[in-house]
């Protein structure tokens, strides 16, 4: 019961107290991102030619990358090195970063700004990995591709207590599910994971895939549906090796958690913290107001997305080993 209750006042103070100060929403441009991004979305037909419109449409938006970096082959992963200066020397600790995009979209090229902010924030390099994608390739790929990634990382020389997870979305749930992995075969225990807005419920079963469908302008919850079809191709999507919101969570590195407070995966969030936190594993949560899926995107367009990977930056930086 004092456990239970302690993690019922640990989400209230973390969701509304420990958010960073900003002024205020930037509506009408989270909302102009929003329609740009939601018309892409519906011109194209399919997942590769979905694919091909969020990379188009993140290139629209202008945001320049700055940062020195270099492709790198993980053991066959493909992806690239983000130096958190111009040194080009890397850093004591690493980042690995698994981007989002409904396991079939997204890639390092999409989410390398993302990637520029938080190795600076962080100060510390960040390794944004591009995993077999569906259709081409389904479950578990994409969760064996960020093991070997991981691993890959071990074999550079890091401990694995010097390598944080980090991911977005379908990158949330391939973070969560390749730190089980490594768990369960005495792999290595990263120092961190970090999951924003991830998808932990392929079934979308959480009360917010209704009630906030209104309020979600890129999710549906048929959407999420579709694309479990495709990514489990006949598997069980409630496997726990699938699905973490059924996975036993216990034994796991700190975590820390963002979502917007209208986001369909805000259950899914919720559901994850509480049952860590129900395990005896730390969880920071925030929940956000008024921002958009993947709002982190956006770092050079939106305060919230710098103040929200300020954030991320400060825990991460707290859990490596010094």
């Amino acid at each position: 019961m004092t456990r239970l209750l302690l993690a019922k006042i640990t989400f209230a103070l973390l969701a509304y107290s420990h958010l960073p100060a900003y002024a205020g929403p930037s509506t009408s441009s989270m909302e102009q991102i929003d329609s740009m991004r939601s018309a892409a979305g519906k011109s194209a037909n399919g997942y590769l030619e979905g694919r091909e419109a969020f990379a188009t449409f993140i290139e629209s938006l202008g945001q320049t990358f700055d940062a020195a970096s270099e492709p790198i082959e993980a053991n066959g992963v493909p992806g690239l090195w983000i130096y958190h200066s111009d040194k080009e020397e890397r850093s004591a600790n690493v980042i690995l970063y698994i981007h989002g995009g409904g396991f079939y979209s997204g890639s390092s090229e999409t989410h390398k700004y993302l990637g520029e902010a938080l190795a600076k924030s962080a100060a510390t390099d960040v390794v944004a990995i591009d995993y077999r994608r569906m259709p081409e390739h389904v479950y578990p790929s994409q969760i064996q591709d960020a093991v070997t990634s991981f691993s890959w990382l071990v074999e550079q020389g890091y401990e694995p207590e010097r390598i944080s997870i980090a991911g977005d979305s379908a990158g949330g749930n391939i973070v969560l599910e390749a730190a089980l992995y490594l768990r369960d075969r005495g792999m290595g225990r990263p120092a961190s994971l970090v999951m924003l807005s991830p998808i932990a419920d392929l079934n979308a079963t959480g009360q917010s895939a209704e009630e906030n469908a209104s309020r979600d302008k890129l999710l549906t919850r048929n959407g999420i549906l579709k694309v479990t079809e495709t990514y489990m191709a006949g598997k069980d999507p409630a496997s726990p090796d699938a699905s973490p919101i059924n996975a036993q969570l216990t034994d796991l590195p700190p975590i820390f958690m963002q979502v917007g407070a209208g986001e369909l995966l805000l259950d899914d969030t919720l559901s994850i913290a509480r049952n860590a936190a129900m395990a005896d594993v730390s969880v920071t949560l925030e929940v956000w107001p008024h921002v958009t899926h993947q709002w982190q995107l956006y770092p050079q367009l939106l305060p919230e997305a710098k103040d929200s990977i300020d954030s991320i930056g400060r825990f991460v930086s707290a859990h490596f080993s010094h």
